[in-house]
């Protein structure tokens, strides 16, 4: 998620408060669905827990289009790099733009103002460039790997934990002084992670028995690892540390699943 000062954006209007129109607006602005629900982004934040099983729904196409792919006989490699490229672009590329940002903060020597500086200009560099090179190869060749094996249900769970990393990031951080990530970091709670938690292994297990709950497992120890770094570098977590969160996220579920699979099938 691109750091920037929205809050005179026309994108985020204020409207009557209500779950719905929250959850409406939270798929609006990180989905290229075209709903056109626009709220503010404090209402939109109050549902960021739930925010997994929106991109549930995301993995469930994404499952469907291996299943599809996979009765014309496609390469399993071609299916991958297209799942990979559905679910980025799927997200409206949010996610991605702030793993790119991260990846050029991460060059940086000095102290947190100047790497958050740099996080926030509008520059690619070769940190950016790099970043999105290792998580998207690494990425789609664990995809390869899990589809081969036939856990085709790993894309769900995937897709699912790429927002428990982000969520788990939420809880694990310090919020920034201001911009978009500071409301969702603010509004998001134990009691509510755990709920979702439970309900989000509930699916992987459905869906991938045990494999898929170490899936939910990587999703955690991705998006920990994130708030790690950006304590680490940063001291606060912006809107492009979620970000890259879910795209890290993502990554640890696969990486996850595959080690279960490995590690159960000897």
């Amino acid at each position: 998620m691109k750091e920037k000062d929205k809050m005179n954006d026309d994108y985020f209007i204020n409207e009557k408060s209500s779950p719905l129109r929250s959850i409406g607006g939270l798929i609006t602005f990180s989905t290229i669905l075209p709903l056109n629900i626009y709220t503010s982004i404090e209402e939109m934040a109050k549902m960021t827990y739930f925010w997994p099983i929106i991109s549930a729904f995301v993995g469930l196409i994404g499952f469907l289009i291996v299943y599809f792919l996979n009765m014309f006989q496609f390469p399993i490699l071609v299916i991958s790099v297209i799942i990979y490229s559905f679910f980025i672009w799927f997200n409206g590329f949010h996610h991605l733009d702030g793993l790119m940002d991260i990846g050029d903060a991460l060059m940086v020597h000095g102290n947190p103002e100047k790497k958050i500086a740099v996080m926030r200009d509008s520059m690619i560099g070769t940190g950016a460039l790099s970043s999105f090179f290792i998580v998207a190869i690494v990425t789609i060749a664990l995809l390869d790997s899990l589809i081969s094996a036939g856990i085709i249900g790993a894309i769900l769970v995937c897709e699912m934990s790429g927002k428990i990393g982000l969520i788990s990031c939420c809880v694990t951080s310090i919020p920034a002084p201001t911009g978009t990530g500071k409301h969702f970091i603010e509004s998001m709670t134990i009691p509510k992670f755990i709920i979702i938690l439970i309900i989000c292994i509930a699916i992987a297990y459905f869906f991938s028995n045990f494999i898929g709950i170490m899936g939910v497992l990587g999703g955690i120890f991705g998006g920990a690892l994130i708030s790690f770094i950006g304590k680490k570098n940063f001291k606060i977590a912006t809107g492009d540390v979620l970000g890259a969160s879910n795209e890290v996220g993502r990554l640890f579920s696969l990486l996850f699943m595959l080690i279960a699979f490995i590690t159960f099938s000897i």
